[in-house]
């Protein structure tokens, strides 16, 4: 067995209410425990950095996978809607690996959560249903960077994001949000002629009309998961 499959992977999923960790075994299975602390407020680098930081503190790894919620190209952030303007420009990956003396490799979360999910054949979208909306989409298991559809136009001028996200669920009521979601599905659909549809995210469980037969909810653990790939492909 060679050194890289004996390295353990914490993986790191920031999102716009919660960041979390867990350690990941050479087949990217979970060998602890989901640690979670709010994300900080303002959510700019150093204060969520510092979060990480404690975080991984208790924790034993010898390479960190960083899922983002925003578009990140060559390490750097590029757009943090759901967190602060800060973020734009920022090497989180060199700033990071600095601080924890580990490789760093960071991805954006719609695109890890996909990778934990996906099964590699034909066209595959991912949605999570978070604070934002965020989206993948996968050809015979291959990523389409940056696709970042949330902020498209969806409807009466405002984006999938906005439609969609928690501040309209919680403004809009449940029922509304779920007439918005069937449509933009089928939106989708007609859009990408995808195969498989993965649906993940907090707001899944509010969810409340029939999904299409390709169509699947997957649990927010897989955006841990598939902190692995980033390793691995």
């Amino acid at each position: 067995m060679n050194q890289s499959q004996q390295l353990h992977t914490l993986a790191v999923d920031i999102g716009g209410s919660g960041i979390k960790v867990m350690v990941l075994d050479p087949q990217g299975q979970p060998i602890s425990d989901r640690q979670r602390l709010k994300t900080p407020d303002p959510a700019k680098p150093k204060q969520v950095i510092n979060t990480i930081l404690t975080l991984a503190q208790s924790q034993e790894f010898d390479r960190v996978s960083v899922g983002f919620p925003g578009v990140v190209q060559h390490g750097l952030i590029k757009t943090a809607v759901n967190l602060d303007p800060d973020w734009l420009e920022y090497d989180l990956a060199t700033n990071l690996s600095q601080l924890l003396s580990k490789p760093v490799k960071v991805a954006n979360d719609a695109d890890i959560q996909g990778f934990g999910a996906i099964s590699g054949q034909g066209v595959e979208l991912v949605v999570t249903l978070g604070t934002g909306f965020g989206s993948a989409l996968f050809v015979d298991g291959k990523l389409v960077p940056n696709l970042e559809m949330g902020h498209h136009p969806f409807r009466k001028k405002e984006t999938y994001e906005q439609q969609l996200g928690r501040a309209a669920l919680e403004k809009e009521g449940q029922k509304k949000w779920n007439d918005r979601l069937e449509k933009a599905l089928a939106n989708l659909e007609h859009l990408f002629n995808y195969d498989q549809l993965y649906l993940g995210g907090g707001e899944t469980k509010n969810i409340d009309f029939t999904l299409p037969d390709n169509a699947t909810i997957v649990p927010n653990i897989n955006g841990l998961l598939g902190g692995i790939k980033l390793w691995t492909n």
